[in-house]
């Protein structure tokens, strides 16, 4: 009996289940990292508020809090651009900390700096939950594109798609649970100790969102790849023209 002839045994099978399992992790980690823009992407969302009430901690000045935490917004996007790295993750925190500095200003309440943050994030936790309950789970629409199988995951992929579904629910729960602390204390705690509060929460649920979406899709069926397809479709399609335009000209010779 050949080494091909002979039964695979268990420790073999074990060894590729767990070996596929890890790059399933891998692929899935590296997707995350990509989509959501890892621990640099991280450092921009925090890092504007976090000098923005360091500031205002120190002298109650709210113009130098906010030109200082746009200014540094800014200068992170110049770095990207001057790197030529990806700049949306940069360009978000700006937007968002553009809209802050311009409620800030309007009302003269140094708390409204954050309003703009809080009103996205509650959006945001809305839609999770309601593209879930619709059958089209936002995190799948975010992370379909990156894992190169687009909307292949709602038709043709159901163990996928409730994998999007568990961890848009846990995105949209988690980002509630977030606001269910914000909004009162923005009402209640004077603007140091709220903005303190919410830098702190800033990158916790993050990273628990994050984490349990990596969960889920770890243990998924593995994303169906429909550029490859569509890249073999069109391979087929040229060998079949090749081959009929091969038999037209063997005819024509005969």
């Amino acid at each position: 009996m050949t080494s091909l002839d002979k039964p695979t045994s268990d420790k073999d099978s074990t060894t590729r289940t767990d070996q596929q399992e890890a790059d399933a992790k891998a692929v899935t980690e590296a997707a995350l990292f990509e989509a959501f823009g890892g621990v640099r992407g991280m450092v921009e969302t925090v890092v504007p508020g976090l000098l923005f009430v360091t500031i205002f901690t120190i002298n109650k000045d709210l113009h130098l809090s906010a030109i200082a935490a746009l200014v540094v917004s800014l200068v992170l996007v110049a770095v990207r651009l001057i790197r030529r790295d990806t700049v949306k993750h940069a360009f978000s925190g700006v937007f968002g900390v553009a809209f802050g500095v311009v409620f800030a200003m309007m009302t003269g309440n140094a708390k409204d700096f954050y309003l703009p943050g809080m009103l996205y994030t509650l959006g945001l936790a809305l839609a999770y939950l309601i593209t879930t309950l619709a059958g089209v789970p936002l995190i799948g629409l975010m992370l379909g594109p990156v894992f190169k199988e687009n909307l292949s995951w709602r038709t043709r992929n159901p163990g996928r798609k409730k994998a999007y579904a568990k961890a848009s629910y846990a995105w949209g729960l988690i980002l509630l649970a977030k606001c269910a602390i914000l909004f009162p204390l923005y009402w209640w705690a004077d603007t140091t100790q709220f903005g303190w509060v919410l830098v702190a929460l800033k990158i916790p649920p993050f990273l628990l969102a994050v984490y349990l979406t990596w969960v889920f899709l770890a243990k998924a069926p593995p994303p169906i790849d429909v550029f490859a397809e569509m890249e073999a479709q069109e391979q087929a399609e040229k060998d079949r023209k090749a081959e009929a335009a091969a038999g037209a000209t063997r005819h024509q010779e005969f």
